[in-house]
């Protein structure tokens, strides 16, 4: 099948690219590199021997995308490419809104002009703001707390009134939970920009050294130990939940359906630490600070829908996300870091681009670059 992935040099993005290759389809990626970098690209072209072209581009630029939709002609898309760290939503919301709203209309009105009807959607569990009850299932009331959930909970509702205007969409929504963890091989991780936003990583990058220590935000929840439970799904296992769901859109035409993606179980904070030292054999030092506003004692997912409809379930347990976790920061300790150049992003025939250097600029929409990709 091919395929276009946005946002494919993400932490999602590049492992769902792994697990694509992997599995035989034709991809093109598309990213800006804004809060990516080229290197993940360069990496998964190692991991899988596989070319694939890229271009790089704001998924805004609607002239990018009809070049690539004219030229590829993708028969499914899965659409990573957006902005998502909450706090950072709070501060400056107009980005969230353009970036995320804007650039999906504007994606959803080029694959309009052409055969493409076949949509998956990165959503989130932040649609669901702060449920009633949990396990939390996909008929439970959707809100919002912050910009950047309320820009998913707008998009998927724009999805569910295209597809229910015209029957040729077939659109999967999933709503994933606490994604983490690595590529097994420690070559493809989370890199997060600045000051890490999710437990996993600002654990990660204590137990390397980067950070002194763990904020644990409350102790006093009504959970075995105090602290917070939350439902971490192994991002090789998200990968391939979206394949999972290119297939169950392929078999059927004028669907929309939702798809909760998480393990079905709860995990405590503290767990998690206990969990990452033993992997590590390192020290993870923490602290307990007080609760943040807005932050909930249990959130874990029903995932009994992807299991029944999409054929998936979440295979890895905590101790191999940790592990991998480990094996990625431990061999990446600053990240893609001074990696994060050129090599293996752009393929034979573009001695012109190398020369530049994919990355080193950072484009706004309305200017893009398009590469092959070569073998590494």
């Amino acid at each position: 099948m091919r395929v276009l992935i946005t946002g494919a040099a993400g932490y999602i993005g590049s492992h769902t690219l792994v697990e694509a290759l992997s599995a035989g389809h034709e991809v093109h990626a598309l990213d800006n590199f804004v809060n990516a970098s080229p290197e993940a690209l360069a990496r998964v072209r190692a991991l899988t021997g596989r070319d694939f072209g890229v271009t790089e581009a704001d998924v805004r630029d609607r002239a990018a995308l009809d070049r690539i939709l004219t030229g590829f002609r993708p028969e499914t898309v899965i659409h990573f490419a957006a902005l998502k760290a909450v706090d950072q939503s709070v501060a400056a919301p107009l980005p969230y809104y353009g970036a995320n709203v804007s650039g999906t209309v504007t994606l959803l009105e080029a694959l309009a002009a052409t055969d493409c009807r076949r949509f998956v959607f990165s959503s989130s569990a932040t649609v669901y703001g702060d449920p009633e009850t949990t396990p939390v299932g996909e008929t439970a009331s959707r809100s919002a707390t912050n910009p950047y959930g309320r820009t998913k909970l707008m998009i998927e509702r724009i999805l569910e009134d295209l597809a229910a205007s015209d029957p040729s969409w077939t659109i999967a929504l999933l709503r994933y939970f606490n994604p983490v963890g690595a590529h097994p091989s420690g070559r493809i991780g989370e890199d997060p920009a600045g000051v890490p936003g999710n437990l996993m990583p600002f654990i990660a990058q204590v137990a390397v050294g980067r950070r002194s220590e763990l904020a644990v935000f409350g102790d006093d929840y009504d959970t075995p130990d105090g602290t917070a439970l939350r439902d971490y799904l192994h991002v090789v296992d998200l990968a391939r939940a979206h394949l999972a769901a290119m297939d169950w859109a392929a078999a059927r035409t004028g669907a929309c359906e939702a798809f909760n993606l998480g393990t079905g179980r709860g995990v405590s904070v503290l767990e998690v630490v206990r969990a990452f030292a033993a992997a590590s054999g390192r020290p993870v030092p923490f602290r307990i600070a007080p609760r943040r506003p807005g932050d909930v004692a249990r959130l874990f997912a029903d995932p009994g829908r992807a299991e029944r409809e999409l054929g998936w379930r979440a295979e890895r347990r905590l101790a191999e996300m940790c592990a991998d976790s480990w094996r990625w920061q431990s061999r990446n300790p600053q990240g893609y870091g001074a990696d994060a150049g050129t090599a293996g992003v752009v393929g034979r025939g573009d001695a012109a681009e190398v020369g530049r250097g994919v990355g080193r600029e950072r484009r706004a929409a309305g200017a893009s670059r398009d590469f092959q990709g070569g073998r590494s």
